[in-house]
């Protein structure tokens, strides 16, 4: 009888330690998974700076330009598909993401439009408020960069972490899956011909 509980004793004790480790890695990927839609969140809010901007950059450029009508009219409508694209971090996938990002390349290449159609404006480009707002608008895509770069940074740790044994039984019974990394646009990897 003595031996009988010995070794109930023990096979309680050993359940227990590995449902203390279960949990431990459970708590660990749950934790890691958090920073990485936390950082998610910031280069949602980064976009959304950028998007806060862009209505009064638009006024100030329609002041001097006018009949720029086009231009402006793309920016407007950019914006508009951009802040209409959105993720839900809790269910991100490669497609929402690819999504994402091609609603937002569409904004950035109408800011570059708009930029480029403002240097045929020497009191434009000399205007505070347009100097302050394209200074705004600057360090906010630099700001974007940044974010983009931590949350791939968090979603590579968080891949490595949820596919390593023994973790990965752990995060395959939880049903936790790798997030999406944000990807360079495509063709970016070619440099742009300059000509003067």
């Amino acid at each position: 009888m003595r031996n009988v509980l010995i070794t109930l004793g023990v096979i309680g004790l050993l359940v227990f330690l590995v449902f203390q480790w279960a949990v431990g890695i459970n708590n660990n990927i749950i934790e890691k998974e958090g920073v990485a839609l936390g950082q998610w969140a910031n280069v949602e809010s980064s976009y959304q700076r950028r998007s806060d901007l862009i209505p009064n950059l638009v006024a100030t450029v329609k002041g001097y330009a006018a009949h720029e009508k086009e231009t402006l009219e793309g920016v407007i409508k950019a914006r508009s598909e951009a802040t209409k694209t959105t993720i839900d971090p809790a269910n991100i996938t490669e497609e929402q993401m690819a999504k994402f990002q091609q609603a937002q390349q569409g904004l950035s290449g109408a800011l570059s439009r708009l930029l480029v159609t403002v240097e045929r404006y020497p009191d434009l480009k000399a205007n505070q408020n347009f100097l302050e707002l394209q200074s705004q608008l600057e360090g906010t895509e630099n700001r974007i960069n940044v974010e983009r770069n931590r949350y791939n940074e968090l979603a590579a740790a968080y891949k490595i972490y949820i596919t390593k044994f023994p973790t990965s039984i752990i995060a395959n019974f939880i049903n936790k899956k790798e997030l999406p990394l944000y990807k360079a646009a495509e063709g970016s990897d070619v440099a742009p011909t300059v000509a003067f």
